[in-house]
């Protein structure tokens, strides 16, 4: 696995070796088309050719990359009926828009063609791409930057998946509504109450996904009991 934030990959891997697991885990920027093809010559190198992708790397709106726009991030929700989040394209700067498709889209294309030149020869492998319900619906209007991203990524998915899966590579992508992470905990830390409750109002379930929920769903496309291509699941608690 990789990161470009080195503190949280070093606690994620050693709490994953912790529990047993064999862990190959490198700094890389997935921005940078030479940093994803070393990271990925390495882990060839210490483990074999790669068979699972997992493309997780990704800007969230309001995170901890995005300070600038943090205090703007779910601001809609604080706001009566009908919200309107007029204003954020408008001002929105050429730096935004081309971090978030760096991330968001150019590191989805380079650990995928990174991954596929070794798994191509081997006429085996398993994608998962994490895109998000940002890329189906317009409940993150006010994000286009964000929104935008997570649609190619869904055209992507499905483009890859048409190309590969005649080789026995299936690439398929899970579009999460909210899930309880600790960066989201940090979203809900920057809102009001009024406004988290105007947030679980538009979740059906009432509650956020887990990240074992989301994990059971990771493992099963990444494992080879499924015939399963380009396809694009969405668990959301019944937002779509």
């Amino acid at each position: 696995m990789c990161d470009i934030l080195t503190d949280e990959l070093e606690q994620t891997a050693a709490d994953l070796r912790a529990a047993g697991c064999e862990v190959f885990a490198a700094p890389c920027d997935v921005s940078d088309s030479a940093s994803v093809d070393a990271f990925f010559a390495s882990v060839e190198q210490a483990l074999g050719p790669v068979e699972v992708l997992v493309n997780n790397a990704a800007l969230v709106p309001g995170g901890p990359q995005d300070e600038v726009r943090r205090n703007r991030h779910y601001a809609y929700l604080t706001t009566p009926e009908p919200r309107t989040s007029l204003g954020f394209t408008s001002a929105m700067s050429d730096d935004d828009w081309l971090r978030y498709w760096g991330v968001n889209v150019h590191g989805v294309f380079f650990c995928t063609r990174a991954a596929l030149r070794q798994m191509e020869p081997r006429a085996f492998g398993r994608i998962v791409n994490i895109a998000s319900i940002a890329g189906l619906s317009t409940y993150s209007a006010h994000s286009p930057h964000y929104s935008a991203t997570k649609g190619a990524v869904i055209a992507f998915t499905r483009s890859v998946a048409a190309e590969v899966a005649g080789a026995n590579i299936f690439v398929n992508a899970i579009a999460p509504g909210g899930v309880a992470t600790p960066m989201f905990d940090q979203y809900l830390a920057s809102l009001d109450a009024e406004a988290r409750g105007r947030l679980f109002q538009i979740i059906p379930a009432g509650r956020l996904g887990t990240m074992d929920e989301y994990a059971g769903l990771v493992l099963y496309l990444a494992g080879d009991g499924h015939y399963l291509a380009g396809q694009i699941i969405s668990p959301n608690g019944g937002m779509v």
